[in-house]
């Protein structure tokens, strides 16, 4: 109901995911860093970069609402979906392994506020993608 249609602007282009429109409801790794509304710190990672965007995956694939559309070695697309109202989410990420870091985009497809969900779905992420990376 409330999942309007894929964007097209989804995907690395020039070595960069797309930038955040100017409403409060993305976050993005690439944005710029003064930018406190919309930056936040890529997920950074020590060891082979395929072993980090293999534990990324398994995090995205255990977390609530979340289906991935799109997987290559370099890129991860998922679509979360809000269990009450139906809301969806695209988050991407991009891994530049010769920095050890994934960026990261998540941007509410509709409205303008988000509350904080995409920030806090990426910190989770980044959580998640650490403690796998210790083990």
């Amino acid at each position: 109901m409330f999942s309007w249609q894929r964007p097209a602007n989804l995907g690395v282009r020039e070595g960069r995911l797309a930038p955040c429109k100017r409403t409060p409801n993305c976050v993005s790794s690439q944005a710029e860093r003064g930018d406190r509304q919309h930056f936040i710190a890529p997920l950074a990672f020590q060891g082979a970069a395929a072993d980090a965007i293999a534990a990324l995956q398994r995090a995205i694939e255990a977390a609530p609402g979340a289906r991935i559309v799109r997987a290559t070695p370099d890129y991860l697309y998922a679509e979360f979906r809000s269990r009450v109202m139906r809301f969806v989410d695209d988050v991407e990420f991009s891994l530049d392994s010769a920095a050890g870091v994934i960026h990261v985009r998540s941007a509410a497809r509709m409205g303008i506020r988000d509350f904080g969900v995409n920030r806090a779905r990426v910190e989770a992420l980044r959580s998640a993608l650490d403690a796998a990376l210790r083990r």
